[in-house]
């Protein structure tokens, strides 16, 4: 059953935007030239800018080009996602150059070290690889060391001085004629040049494929279709707080007004549009979206089956929001060691602040919402007057003190009978089950204010 479960959640989630998916469209082949492709690594490294580095690559090895060119200008950003490309990198069969337009820091060092050949611009950078916190202060030890152990171990895989990968991390170790204690190494072009990190001063693509005698070529420039610009969109937190409050709100709505259909259709739409951007990223995995359907099962069940507010309501609000922050985090199985603090308080605000949200807008603008055009194009909201022949049977004040069971479940409003014909019916707070004996109490309007003989 759980393989049947897991393998249908796999096919929605591929579904909903793979059948729409716009592929780039590959350069005409030409025969006998060569083909180079070109991606632009110009923004800060995270799970979009991964994405797009595996699209890249993939499309490169689809259209069977000879070289790659990473064009390149970041300032880094995620250690984890940063290692992910450069494994990308180093795994590709083709050979793969970095051309360093402007900055290639902390992560961007990284990546540009995993490259075959490193170009640069007048003016260039490259370095300052210190793992950093949100708050721009450097990272604990174990950050430092993991990076040290990766720049180091890339740089020698491409024949780099290894111990000058290490200074642009950690401002303790000394490479002699190059950098002593308290500082961590960038270079310029040309000191890049000159202990061998960078191959040539250049002024554009063009001119690395003429240092490379590559002539008569085909440039093929990497761009995302139209499907995978808005899967990154929706991975911004941000973006992610405003779909959890859609789904909050589409519930609720739902709820007070059973059968309307658009806002659960609106909720539904909002929560696929939450979840699949995160699992086509390789965020979300199965266990998070099966722990963020249980609770929102639970939280089902707490409204419409189980009485009172106990602890299906409380599990089912903490699998909610702890799933929700853990499918935008890049974390093994709760483990955290490598996610930075700033994602993981981002991810945080994001999921909390949407509910939050959600639970104000269902407090402040609740009411407001069946005044808008758009509730009364789905709602009946016209007023049914006695002067234009409607007529309304209103209950007596023989009611009061008449007993009767309750035809529906009172949570706290529903039906009762009495003498065999259905009413409206509300009690004063309590859970009455269906079937239960009643007695009437008070009357509001049409309708009636019961309790249980019971209890």
């Amino acid at each position: 059953m759980m393989r049947k479960l897991l393998f249908i959640i796999e096919i929605c989630l591929v579904a909903a935007f793979g059948a729409f998916a716009q592929k780039p469209v590959a350069t005409q082949a030409v025969v006998g030239k060569p083909k180079v492709m070109v991606m632009d690594i110009k923004a800060e490294i995270d799970s979009r800018m991964l994405r797009y580095v595996k699209l890249a690559l993939e499309h490169a090895e689809k259209t069977k080009a000879d070289y790659v060119i990473v064009d390149m200008d970041t300032y880094g950003g995620v250690l984890t996602d940063a290692k992910e490309i450069v494994d990308l990198i180093m795994d590709y069969k083709k050979p793969i150059w970095v051309y360093i337009n402007s900055d290639a820091a902390s992560a961007g060092a990284l990546i540009s070290i995993s490259c075959d050949s490193i170009y640069m611009s007048p003016g260039a950078s490259i370095g300052a690889a210190t793992v950093v916190e949100g708050d721009g202060k450097a990272a604990p030890d174990k950050y430092q060391s993991y990076m040290r152990s990766i720049m180091r171990s890339t740089a020698e895989e491409n024949h780099r001085d290894p111990r000058i990968a290490e200074g642009m991390v950690d401002e303790r170790v000394v490479v002699d004629s190059i950098k002593q204690a308290g500082k961590v190494i960038t270079f310029t072009t040309n000191e890049a040049i000159k202990y061998h990190y960078c191959e040539a001063k250049v002024n554009s693509i063009e001119e690395i494929l003429t240092r490379n005698e590559i002539h008569n070529y085909e440039l093929d420039h990497f761009q995302l279709g139209a499907t995978e610009k808005i899967i990154a969109f929706f991975l911004n937190p941000f973006i992610s707080g405003l779909l959890i409050l859609l789904i909050i709100g589409g519930i609720y709505f739902e709820l007070q007004a059973p059968g309307t259909v658009f806002p659960i259709a609106a909720a539904m739409v909002a929560l696929v549009l939450y979840l699949v951007p995160y699992y086509l990223n390789g965020l979300a995995q199965y266990w998070e979206i099966i722990a963020l359907l249980v609770g929102i099962i639970l939280l089902i069940a707490e409204i419409f089956i189980i009485p009172g507010f106990g602890v299906a309501g409380v599990l089912g609000i903490s699998l909610t929001v702890v799933s929700l922050v853990l499918i935008m985090l890049n974390n093994d199985f709760f483990n955290f060691e490598f996610v930075p603090l700033g994602d993981i308080l981002t991810a945080t605000f994001a999921a909390v602040g949407g509910l939050a949200g959600g639970a104000l807008l269902l407090f402040f603008g609740g009411a407001k919402l069946t005044q808008t055009k758009a509730f009364k194009r789905i709602a009946l909201t016209d007023t049914q007057e006695s002067s234009k022949g409607y007529s309304v049977r209103s209950t007596e004040p023989s009611f009061i003190g008449k007993t009767g069971i309750s035809h529906t479940v009172l949570r706290p409003s529903g039906k009762v009978m009495i003498d065999d014909q259905v009413y409206d019916a509300f009690t004063r707070g309590e859970y009455i089950p269906k079937g239960e004996a009643i007695e009437v109490v008070g009357t509001e309007g049409i309708t009636l204010k019961v309790r249980s003989v019971n209890r």
